[in-house]
């Protein structure tokens, strides 16, 4: 867990707004007692989060495929290759949507604009400390390589766990 108190307050501000302008239907299935405080998710979301994301082509049509995701400051991010039509779309419409769905107990959707990061400090110690391990060190020389990270700035976020 990489986030400061400031970044859980700021979390759990953004969950509750979200909730509060919700519609009847979303707030009938996820009712006070199923929704995820912001320690708590932040604590669920360590490591890797596989999400789908959706971003928007030029004529309107929504496209959706899964990323590695990371949960890091109190917000997703995730990478993909500088030529990748997802880059392009989302430099050029930043609206992303994104849920992290491990299982039919817990579910985490977040709406908002994607917004391009720098792989360094923090940020880039989170990324080695995730997949080195994974996948050994030359996994850091990849990272070098040239691939771009966006961070969600969120509008909304919801966070589901059936107990």
């Amino acid at each position: 867990m990489h986030e400061t108190p400031d970044d859980l307050r700021a979390l759990q501000s953004l969950l509750d707004r979200s909730y509060s302008a919700a519609g009847a239907h979303l707030r009938s299935i996820t009712t006070p007692e199923r929704r995820v405080g912001a320690e708590a998710l932040a604590e669920q979301l360590t490591g890797m989060c596989l999400l789908v994301v959706a971003t928007v082509t030029r004529d309107c049509r929504p496209i959706a495929g899964p990323l590695d995701g990371i949960f890091y400051r109190g917000a997703f991010h995730f990478g993909t290759a500088p030529n990748s039509v997802r880059y392009r779309h989302l430099l050029a419409r930043p609206q992303v949507s994104a849920t992290h769905l491990p299982r039919e107990e817990f579910a985490v959707s977040v709406h908002g604009r994607a917004a391009p990061v720098e792989i360094a400090g923090g940020f880039r110690e989170t990324l080695l400390e995730v997949y080195v391990p994974r996948y050994g060190a030359g996994w850091e020389q990849f990272l070098d390589s040239g691939p771009v990270y966006m961070r969600i700035d969120a509008d909304r976020m919801f966070a589901f766990q059936s107990r």
